[in-house]
């Protein structure tokens, strides 16, 4: 069985589709008999939901936001698709979009239809053929680096999208929209007096970059699907919903955040999504060193970019948290991101020695 397989499951009680509704929709819409489809989840991730379709010989995967009130722009799946629908031209390892939906009454949200893609992803454990072996685990690691430079060396306009949002005063405009969703999300007083400060240093020392690339805007290791044939072959990106065009630092800083090393404390192993069994990959540095020979920008600011990761996911798991305590979500896996929010502020403010 794929590794991806074991990862689907029945569709959670609360996050259920009208599937009557679906199959009506989608016959009108595509002009293909859905009566034998048949719905199950996938359980990786925690924002948006992402279900299987699967109908006669043929599968599909639909896409929509999570379940509550959510940020305006975020969890957009009009940009995903317009995203997944061009940029595999170019980039293949975006599954193609195939349709999108705009009608909120089908399953009371957008909604967008991918091409499956079959393989597995590494989450809280490592593949066997790459776990405890210092080798194998350093080169997916740099594998993973390789498509990251590969996706910022993508010319916007040879995949129709050179408009995707406003590249001009990037850093700071994603600096205010932050910020503005952690107000919006958090009443813990302590916290707030912290990430005030934090955010005043990040925009007292804004960089100003010069380049522009495409971004995911979620890179991370378990964003990625590797070959069941070849485990160091990739074979999809997930997660395009936040993609635009900006300073690809963005997605370098957001990336470390993710990544632990042997140097790293208990704290950063709490933080991690990477599997933290047998801690045997490239230091952070490696890794920068690595991406700056590959792409040739230049990193000497990357700190800044790190406490933005830092302090964007934070904003990105306490939206999520929120949700959870307010019982929009019955997520138990959300239980405990109000520490992880609190250690990724921790880390920021480490990274400017407050």
């Amino acid at each position: 069985m794929n590794t991806i397989d074991q990862e689907l499951i029945n569709v959670r009680a609360d996050e259920k589709l009208d599937l009557n509704k679906l199959k009506t929709y989608l016959k009108n819409e595509l002009h293909y008999s859905f009566d034998n489809i048949e719905i199950l989840q996938f359980s990786g991730g925690h924002a948006n939901l992402t279900y299987l379709l699967q109908l006669d010989n043929k599968e599909y995967v639909l896409r929509r936001p999570p379940l509550g009130p959510i940020a305006p722009s975020s969890h957009d799946m009009l940009r995903e698709y317009k995203v997944q629908s061009q940029i595999n031209s170019k980039f293949p390892l975006a599954p193609k979009s195939l349709y999108f939906c705009d009608d909120e009454s089908i399953i009371g949200s957008k909604f967008h239809i991918i091409e499956r893609r079959n393989g597995y992803v590494i989450r809280k454990k490592m593949h066997d053929h790459i776990a405890n072996s210092k080798e194998n685990v350093r080169k997916i690691s740099f594998r993973m680096i390789d498509i990251l430079a590969d996706l910022h060396k993508v010319n916007p306009n040879q995949v129709g999208l050179g408009d995707l949002g406003k590249p001009e005063g990037f850093a700071l405009r994603q600096l205010n929209g932050w910020e503005d969703r952690w107000k919006k999300s958090t009443e813990n007083e302590n916290l707030k007096s912290r990430f005030d400060k934090l955010t005043s240093h990040l925009r007292l020392n804004l960089p100003q970059s010069k380049i522009v690339t495409i971004l995911h805007n979620d890179f991370k290791l378990d964003n990625i699907m590797w070959s069941n044939i070849d485990p160091f072959d990739p074979v999809a990106v997930f997660d395009w919903d936040m993609c635009t065009r900006g300073d690809p630092l963005m997605d370098v800083g957001h990336m470390l955040n993710y990544w632990i090393d042997e140097n790293d404390n208990e704290e950063c192993k709490f933080i991690t999504s990477m599997p933290t069994d047998n801690i045997l990959y490239p230091t952070r540095k490696e890794i920068i060193d690595y991406y700056s020979n590959r792409t040739g920008f230049d990193l000497e600011n990357i700190n800044w970019y790190y406490a933005f990761g830092a302090f964007k996911l934070a904003v990105i798991l306490q939206q999520i948290y929120i949700r959870y305590l307010k019982g929009q979500t019955k997520d138990k896996r959300f239980s405990t991101f109000g520490n992880r929010v609190e250690a990724l502020i921790n880390r920021a403010n480490n990274v400017f020695h407050f």
